[in-house]
């Protein structure tokens, strides 16, 4: 069974950098994500099941949630607090707290030349488990 436009068949994810060799031996040496080098050094990574959230900008009075509409990607985990134990021990910089957001547990982790990212154990139903 097939969902969607039958045209679409994958989400591919871009994260800018300021030292892409560093981020890219993040995901393949810290995640030990498998990537395929597509020629000069650039690597596409393939990533774990996926999921996309919409969120308003805007709050049910209209307060003001995010400044302009914009995209962020996060890491999922089944077990935050052993995933953050993990990560420390590959010396990943875990820079926030545990903290329960209500949909899930969350933290952030510093990716090197790319900021931080989000890291979550979610609490709610995982869409990437539907059937197509």
């Amino acid at each position: 069974m097939s969902y969607g436009v039958a045209m679409i068949n994958g989400f591919h994810t871009i994260i800018y950098s300021d030292d892409p060799e560093a981020t890219r031996a993040f995901f393949r040496h810290v995640l030990e994500w498998p990537a395929v080098d597509v020629g000069g050094g650039w690597l596409i990574f393939k990533t774990r099941p996926s999921e996309l959230g919409v969120h308003p900008t805007q709050g049910p009075d209209g307060e003001q949630w995010g400044a302009i509409p914009t995209h962020r990607s996060s890491l999922m985990c089944d077990d935050i607090a052993a995933t953050v134990d993990e990560l420390r021990a590959k010396g990943v910089d875990v820079t926030g707290e545990i903290v329960d957001e209500g949909f899930g547990l969350t933290t952030t982790i510093a990716v090197p030349g790319a900021g931080e990212m989000m890291l979550y154990e979610p609490r709610h139903a995982l869409a990437y488990e539907l059937d197509d």
